[in-house]
């Protein structure tokens, strides 16, 4: 038999100046030492949850953003109507009944209490869980009003009841209550949403007042925050709306000024090597008349074969090492190196560099990896920092110009290249005399990459840019881009 989440129970009461909790009628806690290798796949499952949730609700939003001919302020109406055929079709379709409101509308909290006092059944709680998800990519997707903390909760809930009804099911010697499960995932799957285990784990004791399941609460929590940054390449929800839209954020701070400088625009092309054959004696005279401490070793037809360096040199010393032996023999293979390409970011290269400690970086070709086409160190580092800040100053002038020379409203606007678009395969320099008179190119965002714009900038399929223009020529302006 299926239950209803308002036949379940009722809404939980409201909270008065003696109680801020919402009573957990059972005692939950740990009944048997093979349920601590439970709750971490439950943390990995509450991860795959999250994501999915995100990349639903983003994924609608872009649909509807590109869904130019309905205006936005009719697009949250599409949305509602949307929603008011979900909640009219989901009872014929899953065999769900409700009365007052559906049940994945509003918060739920009488839903997630049915599934705390262990009252709804498997078959309920996983098409509560792929409703709701659909229900609130819906409404917020659509540019309706609401969050993403009680849908989190909801979806947790869901997830770990149904989990503990299957442990129960395939594990009867591991005795547990769903409702133990339902308590934990809402945690687990609000952390992977927002990547905030200690705020989750707070939070549940703010709703609950119950601290005896916290061992598997910690462990669930922070298995699905880990695994859900590895998956969301460590972006949350929200953060990754702010990335998307060229704002990177770490750790507080704006990194995005190293990721406007490629690394062919400081790198260093007049490389100083050694051939393969050379002895370490030789090259012992190299590092005395030389100013590196690296070389890439070259093969005689000028492919890359290795690299080799004065720690090389110093540990071959100490073994013993005969006098004939080549750099080749004591250097690292091409297989082995750390290398960088030409269009990596500054970032890229750093992320590389810093945690290795190492000072320089041999570039090759991306299609070639044998073909060495120069070398980025720390000297080249510090002077592409100078450049990305020289360039946003640029920018920022540009645009405080542009701001003081219209008269009419100005906007920022994104505008992704698609294949057979005019301006593929053009530079910016190519492109400039087309473009309206007032507006400025201030960011190129290639597959997550943001890429400071300047004159010799190939434009490619797949590329976001965002100008700042006066609003009157954007029309001008993706007829210029696009065509």
């Amino acid at each position: 038999m299926l239950l209803s989440a308002t036949q379940s129970s009722s809404l939980p009461p409201t909270p008065d100046a003696t109680s801020t909790t919402t009573p957990i009628p059972v005692e939950y806690q740990i009944n048997n030492i093979l349920e601590f290798g439970l709750y971490p796949i439950l943390g990995i499952l509450a991860a795959l949850v999250g994501v999915v949730f995100v990349k639903s609700l983003y994924w609608t939003e872009d649909l509807f953003a590109k869904w130019k001919s309905v205006p936005e302020w009719v697009q949250p109406a599409v949305g509602g109507a949307l929603l008011g055929a979900l909640a009219l079709g989901y009872p014929a379709i899953s065999g769900l009944n409700w009365d007052r409101i559906p049940q994945v509308f509003n918060v739920g909290y009488d839903v997630i209490e049915g599934t705390l006092n262990n009252q709804i059944v498997l078959g309920t709680v996983i098409a509560l869980l792929v409703l709701k998800i659909i229900a609130t990519a819906l409404t917020l997707g659509s540019g309706g009003s609401g969050g993403v903390f009680a849908p989190s909760l909801f979806m947790g809930s869901m997830l770990g009841s149904a989990f503990g009804v299957v442990v129960n099911m395939t594990a009867p010697f591991v005795p547990a209550a769903p409702g133990a499960y339902a308590l934990v995932g809402m945690g687990a799957v609000f952390a992977a949403v927002a990547h905030a285990p200690i705020t989750a784990i707070i939070i549940l004791f703010e709703l609950t007042g119950d601290y005896r399941i916290i061992l598997p609460l910690m462990l669930t929590v922070v298995v699905a925050t880990l695994f859900s940054r590895k998956l969301l390449a460590g972006e949350s929800i929200y953060t990754l709306k702010l990335s998307r839209r060229g704002v990177r954020i770490k750790s507080g701070r704006d990194v995005d000024i190293m990721r406007g400088v490629r690394v062919d625009e400081v790198m260093t092309t007049n490389v100083d090597t050694v051939i393969h054959n050379l002895t370490i004696v030789a090259f012992s005279e190299v590092l005395s008349t030389g100013r590196h401490r690296r070389f890439p070793i070259l093969a005689d037809s000028g492919d890359l074969l290795g690299m080799v360096t004065a720690s090389d040199l110093k540990r071959a010393i100490l073994a013993d090492t005969p006098r004939s032996t080549t750099v080749l023999r004591i250097g690292k293979t091409l297989r082995a190196l750390i290398v960088a390409y030409p269009d990596d970011t500054i970032d890229d290269v750093l992320q590389k560099m810093g945690p290795r400690g190492l000072g320089r970086l041999p570039v090759v070709s991306r299609s070639n990896p044998r073909k060495l086409v120069g070398m980025i160190a720390r000297e080249d580092i510090v002077r592409a920092y100078q450049i990305a800040l020289t360039r946003r100053s640029e920018i920022a002038h540009r645009v405080r110009r542009t701001e003081m020379k219209v008269g009419e409203a100005t906007e920022f606007v994104e505008i992704q290249l698609s294949e057979g678009d005019r301006s593929l395969g053009a530079t910016i320099h190519e492109i400039g005399p087309s473009l309206p008179r007032e507006c400025v190119l201030v960011s190129i965002n290639r597959n997550g990459t943001i890429i400071i714009p300047h004159g010799d900038s190939i434009l490619m399929a797949g590329d976001i840019l965002t100008v700042y223009s006066r609003t009157t020529a954007i029309d001008s302006l993706v007829k210029a881009l696009k065509g």
